[in-house]
């Protein structure tokens, strides 16, 4: 596993969508400006968290294929339903 090059695609990545630009948020007396909430990938050792999940283990195939994609330069597709635009 490659960290050096999914660090530098996670932050081409958030560059992409936005990281730090404030959204107009719609509301019912009018609007205002709110920032996407981030979502954390943390690497360790062994395996990764997403977010507030479970722990995954390198070898699960899962975990391989959210990393893959995140070196092959692409939001990780498992996300895709939730964050259709990136997060």
């Amino acid at each position: 596993i490659d960290f050096d090059l999914i660090l530098e695609n996670i932050k081409d990545l958030n560059s992409l969508v936005g990281e730090g630009v404030s959204q107009i948020e719609h509301t019912a007396r009018g609007a205002r400006l709110r920032r996407p909430e981030p979502l954390p990938l943390t690497l360790y050792r062994n395996g990764i968290t997403v977010g507030h999940g479970a722990f995954r283990p390198y070898q699960h195939p899962a975990t391989q294929q959210c990393l893959q994609d995140i070196m092959d330069g692409y939001f990780p597709s498992e996300l895709q339903p939730r964050y259709p635009d990136g997060v």
